[in-house]
C-alpha cells in the first residue's frame, strides 16, 4: 500500500524509493551517467512514475540530448500534475531557456503541493527579482525568513526586497530587527560592514541624517564598518545635508586630498559651501575660483582643480588659467588635451581665447631659431601645437586649415600616428572616405601591433564600404580557428564591429546581412539582462548590497545605451521600407544586383554558418558519449539564414521593427530621432494614439526639426484620409492633437511654404520640403525647383544632406539627378562621394596601393 497522502501512481516499494533517492543524490552530485542508469532501473518496473520521467529528462537534457529531455520532463510533468518534484524540473527547464515568466509559473505550482520548500522558495524569489515583480517577491522573502529565521541571508533579502518595492521604512525595520539579533561579531566582518553600510544609506534616502551620522559614528569607531573610504564620502555627505558645514568642508578637503582628481569630491566640497558647480552664477563664480586656485596651489599635480576652473572663470581671468593649463598639457604632449577643453567650446568667447592662446604659442615656436638652450621650447611642443590647433580648426568646420596644420606635422614628425588618425578624421569630414581610409592605414602601418591602430582602420574601411579589406585587418587580432573574423568578433560581443559593418552593409544595400547584424547587436543586451539573474543571490550570499542596489536601475536603463538606441533605429527604418515597398526584399536578397565585394560576404557567411553547424554537431556526438555537464542553457540554433533573407519577410516587419523600438519609447524620451522612427512605426500599425504621442515629444524637444516637419504632414494626410475616424475615445484625442500640432485653418501646401520661409538658409529644411511636396503629389519640375534650392549660395549644405538630396531627385525619377551630382561635385571639392561610379570604383581600386607596399616594408624591418 501506499503511504498516506501519496497518490498510487506516485508511490514506489522501498528498493526503488531508495533508488529514487540516490537518483536525486547522483543529480545533485552531477553523476550524470550513473544517474540515468539509476533512472532507467526504476523506470523498467514503474515506466509511468512522473517524478522519476522527469529526472531522466533533466539529466539528459545536462548530457546535451535535449529535445529527446524536454520530452520526457513534459511527458513526467502530465503523469503526475500534483508532484512539485515534476514542476519543479519544469521550472528549471524553462528557466534555463530563459523563458522566466513561464518558469515563475511552474514554480508557482510546484510550491502549491510543497508550501515550504527552501529551494523553490529562493529560486522563484531569484525570478521575481528578474522579472521585477516587487509585490510577490515581498511574500516570497517572508516565507522564506519565516522558515529560517536564523539564516542571515534570509533577514537581508527580506530589506532588500521591501527596497525595491518602495517600502524603505519596512526594509529599515527588518535591519534594526536583524542588527539586534546579532551576538559575537567577529572582528573586520566584512559582510557585518556591508550591512552597516547598507543600513545608513536606507536612513539616508529616509532623510534621516541625524541618526544615520550616528549610526556611522558608532561604527566607524568601534571598526565596524571597515571600507575607510566609504566612511568618510557618507560622512561628508550627510553632514553637508544636515548644514553642519564646517565638519563637512573638513571630510570633503580630507577626500580630496585622497584623490584629487575626483571631480565628484569636487562638486560635493563646493555643494556643502552653497555653490552648484553646473550652473554658476555671478555671486558664487569668484568664490569658486579663488578656492579652485588654492586647490590648484596645495595640489600642484591634480588636473581636477585646474581643469573645473576653467569651467568656471570667464573673461581675462579665464585666459589667465587658460595659458598655464594648455601651455603645460602641450609641453607633455598629452594627445587627448583638445579632447578634455572641447567642452569650453559651447562658449564662444572661450573658444576664441583658447584659439588665441594656442596660435600665439605657434606663432612663437615657428620662429624661434632651434637650439639646445635650456630655455627654448623642446620641438614635441610645436608638433603638439599644430595638432592641437588642427583639430581646433576642424572642430569649427576649417577643415582645410586643419589639413594644412597636419601637412606640416608631418613634415616635421612623419612618423606620429595621432597625426594620420586625426588626418584621416578631417578627411571623413570632408567627404573623401577612401582618403580617410588610406590615411588611416598609413598610421596603422607604423605600428602592426597596436590594436587602437588596427581597429580604427578597420573602422574606416567599413565606412569606405570596403567590407573585405576590412575583414582582413580584423583577421590579425581575432581567433585563427574562428570561422570568420565577423564570427569571433561576434562572440566577443564587439559592439564597435557589428554596429559599424552593418551600417555598411546597409549603405550597400544589402539588407539581409545588415539586419542580421542589427539583431546581433540586440542579442548583446539580452545576453547582458540575463546576465543579472546570478547577482540576485550572489549578492545577497556575498552581502554586496549597494553596489546590487545600484546595478538593478542601471540594468532597468540599459537600453538607453547609444550603440541600442543606433541600431534599434536603423533596423526599424529598414523594416519601414520593406514594409513600404515589399519589392526590396527579393531585391536585396537577389545577388545579381550586388557587387564582388557584397557576393563574397554572403558566401563567406554561408561557410561560416556551415563550419558552426559542423562544430554544433561534432560537440553533440561527444556529450552524448561523455559524463560531462552540458547545462540546461540551450545550445545557439543553428544558423540557417546567414545572409538574412527570411528577416526581409513582409509579413511581420513592423512587429520586429516595435519589437526593437519599445523599450526607447520611456529610455530614449530625449532622442528625437527615436521618436520619430517610434512615429513611422506607430502610424504604419495604425496604433494613432502612440503616433500622436511620439509626434508630441519630438515637437518638444525640438519643434523645427525638418524631419518632424514631414512627419506633421504625413500625419495629418494619414489620419484625413481614413475612411472614418478612430473609435472613442480615440478619435477625439487623435482629432485634438492634429489641431495641436498643426492648426486646422492652414493648408498643409501653405504649411509647407511657411516652414521652408523661415528656415530658408538651411539645406535640411529645404530637403524636407522637397519631400513633403513629393508627398502632396506636386509636379516633379516643381519638387526639383526645390531641392535645387539646396545649392543656393546663403543655405548651409553639409554632405550628408547633399547625399539625401540626391537620393531623393533618383527616387522621384529625375532627370537632373546626374546635374545635381555635378553641382555638388564641383560645391564640396575634397569629397569623393559625389563622383561617377566609374570613378569610385577606380578610388576603391587605388585605395591602398601606397599603404600596402608600406605594409610589405614595415614588415621585414619589425622582423629585424
Amino acid at each position: 500500500m501506499a503511504p498516506s497522502g501519496i497518490p498510487p501512481k506516485r508511490a514506489l516499494p522501498s528498493k526503488e524509493s531508495t533508488l529514487f533517492k540516490e537518483l536525486l543524490n547522483l543529480y545533485e552530485s552531477r553523476q550524470l551517467k550513473k544517474g540515468l542508469k539509476t533512472a532507467d532501473q526504476i523506470l523498467k518496473k514503474f515506466p509511468e512514475h512522473g517524478e522519476t520521467v522527469c529526472m531522466k529528462g533533466l539529466i539528459l537534457t545536462h548530457m546535451g540530448r535535449r529535445e529527446e529531455g524536454i520530452d520526457l520532463v513534459k511527458k513526467g510533468v502530465r503523469l503526475d500534475l500534483t508532484s512539485h518534484i515534476v514542476w519543479h524540473v519544469f521550472g528549471l527547464i524553462q528557466k534555463g531557456e530563459k523563458n522566466y515568466e513561464e518558469a515563475l509559473k511552474s514554480y508557482t505550482q510546484a510550491l502549491k503541493f510543497d508550501k515550504e520548500n527552501m529551494n523553490i522558495l529562493r529560486d522563484a524569489a531569484h525570478l521575481q527579482t528578474q522579472l521585477r515583480l516587487f509585490d510577490g517577491l515581498v511574500d516570497t522573502r517572508h516565507t522564506l525568513l519565516k522558515l529560517r529565521p536564523n539564516l542571515r541571508q534570509n533577514w537581508i533579502g527580506l530589506a532588500v526586497a521591501y527596497h525595491l518595492n518602495g517600502s524603505i521604512d519596512e526594509a529599515k525595520k527588518v535591519l534594526e530587527h536583524y542588527e539586534s539579533t546579532l551576538k559575537n561579531i567577529p572582528d573586520y566582518d566584512v559582510e557585518h560592514s556591508e550591512v552597516l553600510l547598507y543600513h545608513i544609506r536606507l536612513l539616508e534616502d529616509l532623510g534621516l541624517y541625524q541618526e544615520a551620522v550616528s549610526l556611522l559614528d558608532v561604527n566607524a569607531k568601534s571598526r565596524a564598518i571597515i571600507d575607510r573610504t566609504a566612511i568618510m564620502e557618507y560622512r561628508a555627505r550627510l553632514l553637508t545635508k544636515l548644514g553642519e558645514h564646517d565638519e563637512a568642508e573638513q571630510t570633503w578637503h580630507a577626500l580630496i586630498e585622497q584623490n584629487p582628481d575626483s571631480y565628484e569630491y569636487f562638486r560635493g566640497y563646493f555643494s556643502n559651501r552653497s555653490i552648484d558647480l553646473d550652473n554658476i552664477t555671478k555671486e558664487t563664480r569668484l568664490k569658486a575660483v579663488e578656492s579652485l586656485r588654492e586647490f590648484s596651489s596645495q595640489l600642484p599635480r591634480a588636473a581636477a582643480p585646474r581643469r573645473l576652473a576653467l569651467d568656471v572663470a570667464v573673461g581675462d581671468e579665464f585666459k589667465a588659467l587658460a595659458e598655464p593649463y594648455l601651455f603645460s598639457g602641450l609641453d607633455k604632449g598629452i594627445p587627448s588635451l583638445f579632447a578634455d577643453i572641447k567642452a569650453l567650446y559651447r562658449d564662444d568667447e572661450k573658444q576664441h581665447a583658447i584659439a588665441s592662446i594656442v596660435e600665439a604659442l605657434r606663432e612663437r615656436l615657428s620662429s624661434q631659431p632651434q637650439s639646445n638652450s635650456s630655455e627654448s621650447e623642446p620641438p614635441t611642443t610645436y608638433l603638439w601645437t599644430l595638432y592641437f590647433l588642427a583639430q581646433h580648426y576642424s572642430h569649427i568646420s576649417d577643415h582645410q586649415r586643419a589639413l594644412q596644420l597636419l601637412d606640416l606635422a608631418l613634415e616635421h614628425t612623419p612618423t606620429l600616428p595621432e597625426l594620420l588618425m586625426y588626418k584621416a578624421r578631417v578627411l571623413k569630414r570632408l567627404g573623401d572616405p577612401f582618403g580617410a581610409a588610406r590615411s588611416m592605414d598609413e598610421a596603422r602601418v607604423l605600428d602592426l601591433q597596436d590594436r587602437f591602430l588596427n581597429t580604427k582602420c578597420a573602422k574606416y574601411r567599413l565606412r569606405a564600404g570596403l567590407e573585405e579589406e576590412a575583414q582582413e585587418v580584423l583577421g590579425l587580432f581575432t581567433k585563427k580557428d574562428a570561422s570568420s573574423p565577423a564570427a569571433d568578433l561576434e562572440d566577443m560581443q564587439s559592439l564597435l564591429f557589428l554596429t559599424e559593418d552593418a551600417d555598411a552593409q546597409k549603405r550597400n544595400g544589402a539588407y539581409g546581412l545588415a539586419l542580421k547584424k542589427y539583431h546581433a547587436v540586440q542579442k548583446v543586451f539580452n545576453e547582458v539582462e540575463d546576465d543579472q539573474y546570478d547577482f540576485h543571490g550572489y549578492s545577497l550570499r556575498r552581502f554586496t548590497l549597494n553596489i546590487y542596489l545600484n546595478l538593478i536601475p542601471w540594468e532597468d536603463h540599459l537600453r538607453s545605451h547609444p550603440a541600442y538606441i543606433h541600431t534599434a533605429i536603423a533596423a526599424a527604418q529598414i523594416y519601414i521600407e520593406l514594409h513600404d515597398d515589399p519589392s526590396l526584399a527579393t531585391k536585396a536578397s537577389s545577388s545579381s544586383h550586388l557587387s564582388e565585394a557584397e557576393k563574397k560576404a554572403k558566401k563567406k557567411a554561408k561557410k561560416a554558418a556551415q563550419k558552426s553547424q559542423e562544430e554544433a554537431k561534432k560537440a553533440a556526438t561527444q556529450a552524448a558519449s561523455t559524463n560531462e555537464d552540458k547545462g540546461l542553457e540551450p545550445t545557439a540554433p543553428k544558423d540557417d539564414d546567414p545572409t538574412g533573407t527570411k528577416l526581409l519577410e513582409h509579413a511581420g516587419a513592423l512587429d520586429r521593427a516595435w519589437k526593437l523600438l519599445s523599450p526607447l519609447v520611456t529610455l530614449a524620451e530625449d532622442n528625437i530621432d527615436a521618436q520619430l522612427v517610434i512615429y513611422d512605426v506607430a502610424v504604419r500599425r495604425s496604433k494613432y494614439l502612440q503616433a500622436a504621442k511620439a509626434l508630441k515629444q519630438a515637437k518638444s524637444l525640438d519643434a523645427d526639426h525638418p524631419e518632424l516637419h514631414l512627419r506633421l504632414v504625413d500625419f495629418r494626410q494619414r489620419v484625413s484620409s481614413l475612411p472614418q475616424i478612430p473609435p472613442e475615445p480615440i478619435g477625439s484625442v487623435v482629432k485634438g492633437a492634429i489641431a495641436e500640432l498643426i492648426p486646422d485653418e492652414v493648408s498643409l501646401e501653405t504649411y509647407n511654404s511657411q516652414y521652408v520661409q523661415r528656415h530658408s538658409t538651411s539645406g535640411k529644411a529645404v530637403l524636407a520640403s522637397g519631400k513633403v511636396l513629393q508627398k502632396l503629389n506636386t509636379p516633379i519640375a516643381e519638387v526639383e525647383s526645390a531641392l535645387f534650392g539646396a545649392l543656393n549660395p546663403e543655405v548651409v549644405l553639409d554632405i550628408p544632406t547633399a547625399i539625401d538630396v540626391l537620393e531623393l531627385l533618383k527616387n522621384v525619377k529625375s532627370e537632373r539627378a546626374e546635374e545635381f551630382r555635378n553641382a555638388c561635385d564641383v560645391k564640396f571639392v575634397s569629397s569623393t562621394v559625389f563622383k561617377s561610379p566609374k570613378e569610385l570604383a577606380e578610388m576603391r581600386l587605388k585605395a591602398f596601393a601606397t599603404a600596402a607596399g608600406e605594409e610589405e616594408q614595415t614588415k621585414p624591418e619589425e622582423a629585424s
